[in-house]
């Protein structure tokens, strides 16, 4: 696993980043602090361990994306569904092609 990888655990930078570039957004740092354990999925998505029914049924209905920038992590995308939970966050520079 990559270094960057390693350090992604620590879910308090994207709260971080969250609170800086998307302020009035509280209902995002909420849900991140919510968020309990996940994996790897791809190359560059995290996917929290909560949505265990994959894309299928109601409790997975996608609200919007939120993109933050980071300045060594690059852009970052949180998946945000309806219900207020947080999917999954996606690492753009992390894609491999």
């Amino acid at each position: 696993m990559s270094p960057i990888k390693n350090q992604l655990g620590r879910i308090e930078e994207i709260i971080d980043l969250v609170r800086q570039q998307e302020p009035q957004r509280q209902d995002i740092v909420k849900s991140l602090k919510q968020c309990s354990g996940g994996k790897w999925i791809s190359s560059g998505y995290y996917k929290f361990y909560a949505l265990k029914n994959g894309n299928k049924g109601p409790k997975w209905e996608f609200r919007e994306n939120i993109v933050l920038e980071h300045k060594f992590l690059g852009l970052i995308v949180l998946d945000l569904l309806k219900n207020g939970r947080i999917a999954g966050i996606e690492f753009i520079n992390l894609i491999e092609d």
